[in-house]
């Protein structure tokens, strides 16, 4: 069989991304650049997001990101791009990597920008801090040298992903860290130099970075990407939230508020804007998106009566009405490297069976039978399935066959009065049957000899 990830990176070498267009809440904010590691900050009547710029080529395998942009909204739907207003040039003490930042307005009126930056001096990521007098700057270098770096007393193992937040009585508070070293400190009335100790908070299950802190009804939440089994594939994060009474701690475990997206990291940031809350974070859904080419999207966050978050609908896009796949949880057998499971879910109707500008699940260079699935936290009624099979004319072909599986509670079984399951490329295979209450639905795939199977898009109607 082929290699074929050779010739697919060359042809996404081809493809330019110039779309300006409105982007609808869920899908990108932008795809004229590829964002990530968004911030949320709401100015009068205007919502501001801080994001991260990947720059990194086609089948890249690693980050390249030098600037920062700002993009703003009055609505939540359609974003503009204000342009890069910070780059790792501002900082004379830097060398590279503009990782995740954060803006908070400070008691004198101007805006300060905490950011992850790789300094040239010894140790690796510190935490910068510049200053301006409005959301989009400019910004300068507020104290000429880092604000956390690897000489503070109680550093996180890897100093990254501020978030800044200021109390009601006007204290102000910075969370950062990655490698299960989540930390904290109080800043001045300045917001350049941190007052007492650096502490280590206690009952945040499973932290692994990019934390996000915010207050509501007098309750501190704390949203953090957490890399376990109970919430994420191998490899992948999940968004988890802990409340407190004290903006230091203890926290409490309260559950997943966001499920792992198509990229394998995940950022959250979570803001209230003209009386309705949103989930902002990032995903490989753009056009030759990828884990190092991600894009920033929004969606409605809701809370529940006792204060507790709603786990957040990823609709990546306009949905298909009555499509069960929105709020389905996706798993596999097995997805190669350079593809992504999350592609099937995210409401694209592909032109064809070889495109795959909104990203492709593929199991290359698996062949026989491998699996893809949905699960539901409850049971859910569904009666028809709908494919699109991904064909790219190398190693991945249309399968030989498929069969429907529900969960029966003990086992995983044929669905009853099944249509069949059909292969043709270039439209959706539907499969209607006899309605099953079910929390899990589960597509097998086999191949043909000699190559691998693969799935642009996969539905689910009651």
């Amino acid at each position: 069989m082929r290699r074929r990830w050779a010739a697919a990176i060359a042809a996404a070498l081809l493809l330019l991304l110039t779309d300006a267009r409105p982007a609808l809440a869920g899908a990108p904010i932008t795809t004229a650049i590829y964002t990530a590691d968004p911030a949320a900050l709401v100015v009068g009547d205007t919502l501001y997001l801080y994001t991260g710029h990947d720059e990194a080529p086609t089948g890249g395998t690693n980050f390249v990101m030098r600037d920062w942009h700002v993009f703003s909204s009055t609505d939540a739907t359609t974003f503009t791009d204000q342009g890069a207003k910070l780059a790792i040039s501002n900082f004379s003490w830097a060398g590279a990597d503009a990782w995740a930042s954060e803006v908070e307005r400070g008691a004198d009126g101007r805006y300060y920008w905490y950011t992850s930056i790789n300094g040239n001096g010894p140790g690796w990521m510190n935490i910068g801090v510049a200053v301006g007098n409005s959301p989009t700057g400019p910004f300068t270098d507020a104290i000429g040298g880092p604000l956390i770096s690897d000489s503070t007393p109680n550093s996180s193992p890897l100093n990254i992903d501020p978030t800044v937040f200021t109390d009601d009585d006007g204290q102000v508070y910075m969370y950062w860290g990655s490698y299960y070293g989540l930390r904290a400190v109080r800043l001045n009335a300045s917001m350049t130099s941190t007052v007492g100790s650096v502490i280590t908070p206690s009952g945040v299950s499973n932290f692994w970075e990019a934390p996000w802190m915010f207050k509501r009804n007098g309750v501190y939440y704390l949203a953090y990407a957490a890399n376990d089994s109970g919430c994420s594939q191998p490899g992948y994060a999940c968004v988890r939230y802990a409340t407190a009474s004290n903006p230091l701690g203890p926290w409490t475990h309260r559950g997943v508020v966001l499920d792992q997206v198509s990229s394998t990291t995940n950022h959250p940031a979570i803001i209230e804007f003209k009386g309705q809350w949103y989930m902002v974070y990032h995903n490989a859904a753009a056009p030759g998106g990828g884990d190092f080419r991600r894009s920033v999207t929004i969606d409605q966050l809701s809370f529940n009566a006792d204060g507790t978050m709603q786990k957040v609908v990823q609709t990546g896009g306009p949905t298909t009405p009555g499509n069960l796949a929105a709020s389905a949880t996706p798993s596999t057998s097995y997805v190669s490297p350079w593809e992504t499971l999350g592609a099937i879910k995210d409401g694209y109707t592909p032109a064809n069976s070889q495109d795959h500008s909104h990203g492709a699940y593929g199991n290359w260079n698996h062949q026989g039978t491998e699996w893809i699935e949905y699960q539901w936290p409850t049971a859910r009624t569904i009666s028809r399935s709908e494919v699109y099979w991904f064909d790219d004319n190398l190693g991945i072909d249309l399968p030989a066959s498929c069969q429907v599986q529900y969960w029966n509670g003990s086992a995983y079984v044929n669905v009853p009065g099944s249509s069949g399951c059909g292969v043709a490329a270039n439209a959706f295979n539907t499969t209607t049957f006899t309605p099953v209450s079910t929390t899990r639905l589960r597509l097998n795939i086999t191949s043909r000899s000699g190559y691998s199977t693969g799935v642009l898009e996969w539905r689910a109607f009651s």
